[in-house]
């Protein structure tokens, strides 16, 4: 019943200390139908989930009661871990949520090698099943902060904002996604004779082909997922779509789907594709179920993935604490960026309370020594996990500006939003500064750069020092320059539907650069 009749379904924990253990969306159609939802695979899933929940609750509280975070409560932290500088941490205690996805390791080794701890910071982490779990508990005051998607803090505060106004002071990482199809799409593009199918422009032109053959034999429109709409998955996978005349919102099914759950999704046949971060490409491929077809980093080059986000209220109120915990998560993403750290890190993620996933597995994503396809050769990608080279820890204020720009490109954001003020608002830069000031961390005082004009490593001036910075290329050679976000955004032709270019338009020749 609460299935059937529910948008969304708020389940609680047992006992005298209940809180919410977690929060599903459904995203079914209406009017629904009792007979035909019985049938219809995505039910079952919603239903499973539910079934799963009360199962573990009552046959082992015990067990299910370790993924939730500790009560609330301040406890003064160790004497021998006094804050620095003199300054009070006004809540020792916290409780910060993440996905079980590769690039949550900040906050794991912040946790397991201490980084919290010397920063007086008595830290419980807890595992979420998906995006709207962490918005709505970090907005509800359950969790004190978390790992977010990088455009969550900014849709927070724009019109329609289902959650408390967030900020963010820190980047967790840039890359680390990939579109993966399954092998009968695969099959189909490659018989399409497209080339460079490894290629962000060729497997989009391909993609189109198929897409032009089925609507020329009525079939269908293919399903592709991605894990939130406020995320670098869904406005890459947009992107990379849009490049070649495909509407995203027209042309196929956009679907939400939590990571975790995609290889499953994949094999039952619901979706034919879809955009996540590690491991659950490789996942996906190891299982015999997909073919990757590129990564992100191939769409748009080092762009922003995830970052740590909390209330604007609660950062208020919190100014020492905020500032303790991202100092913690820069220690333990220069800690990840030594190479000689990420096998050690790989066995830590894949224990049961963090990623729950096989070492190998997470060791090659962390490698960037990723398989496509089965029946290929692992490929080395240098930057497909960037944890703190680059400056990738600093909240730079063009990359929020971007994705605002594709808020609005595709309609989930006014086209009044101020995009600088918005900016300014929400990526906290001068929390970040004096964070990394005092870890000796180079510090630069812009707060935004041009993006997509990089093709290779270039140097940033700091002071009297050069820091070295990634490509920032994006797959179809554009600039984004934060100043000028309306013509960016007015640069763009209008998207018609294929089956309304198919009147007469030919496809677009497409670089496979």
């Amino acid at each position: 019943e609460a299935v059937l009749l529910s948008d969304r379904i708020v389940m609680m924990t047992n006992g005298p200390s209940a809180q919410i253990g977690q929060i599903l969306d459904v995203n079914l159609p209406r009017p629904r139908d009792r007979l035909v939802l019985a049938d219809d695979p995505r039910y079952n899933h919603y239903r499973a989930e539910v079934l799963r929940f009360l199962h573990e609750r009552h046959q082992n509280p015990e067990k299910a009661h370790e993924s939730q975070p500790a009560p609330l409560t301040v406890t003064a932290a160790p004497q021998a871990q006094k804050p620095h500088k003199g300054r009070v941490i006004e809540k020792p205690s916290l409780a910060l949520g993440f996905i079980a996805l590769t690039d949550c390791a900040p906050l794991v080794i912040a946790k397991e090698k201490g980084f919290f701890a010397a920063q007086g910071l008595d830290v419980t982490l807890s595992r979420e099943s998906s995006w709207a779990n962490i918005r709505d508990k970090v907005s509800t005051g359950i969790l004190d902060g978390a790992q977010m998607l990088a455009a969550m803090p900014l849709a927070s505060v724009l019109q329609g904002a289902r959650s408390q106004p967030l900020v963010t002071a820190l980047s967790l990482d840039l890359n680390g996604n990939a579109i993966t199809v399954s092998k009968e799409l695969y099959g189909r593009m490659l018989a399409t004779g497209v080339e460079g199918l490894d290629t962000p422009g060729g497997s989009a032109l391909a993609l189109r082909k198929v897409i032009e053959a089925d609507l020329a034999q009525g079939r269908k429109k293919l399903a592709f997922a991605m894990v939130f709409p406020d995320s670098s998955h869904n406005y890459l996978l947009r992107y990379w779509m849009a490049s070649v005349g495909i509407h995203p919102d027209r042309d196929v099914d956009l679907v939400v789907v939590p990571p975790a759950q995609m290889g499953n999704y994949l094999r039952a046949g619901l979706i034919s594709g879809y955009c996540v971060g590690e491991p659950w490409n490789t996942y996906a491929v190891s299982e015999g179920l997909g073919h990757t077809l590129v990564t992100s980093y191939d769409i748009w080059n080092n762009h922003p993935e995830k970052v740590f986000g909390v209330t604007r209220a609660w950062a208020d109120a919190n100014p020492n604490t905020h500032t303790a915990v991202v100092k913690a998560l820069i220690e333990a993403c220069q800690w990840l960026d030594e190479q000689q750290h990420r096998v050690e890190a790989a066995e830590i993620l894949s224990r049961g309370r963090y990623v729950n996933a096989p070492v190998d597995v997470i060791e090659k994503s962390l490698a960037g020594h990723l398989q496509y396809a089965s029946e290929q050769a692992v490929r080395k990608v240098a930057d497909f996990n960037v944890f703190h080279r680059y400056l990738a820890n600093f909240p730079w204020r063009s990359h929020a500006a971007w994705f605002m720009s594709q808020m609005v490109r595709w309609g989930h954001a006014p086209s009044s939003v101020d995009f600088d003020k918005v900016a300014r608002a929400v990526y906290r830069t001068e929390v970040y500064r004096d964070a990394a000031r005092a870890l000796g961390v180079p510090v630069t005082e812009l707060d935004s750069k041009t993006e997509g004009g990089h093709a290779s490593s270039w140097e940033l001036a700091i002071g009297t020092e050069n820091v070295v910075m990634g490509p920032d290329g994006f797959m179809d050679g554009r600039l984004f320059d934060a100043q000028q976000v309306e013509e960016y955004i007015a640069a763009f032709d209008e998207l018609l539907p294929l089956s309304e270019q198919l009147g007469g338009e030919s496809v677009p020749q497409v670089s496979n650069a």
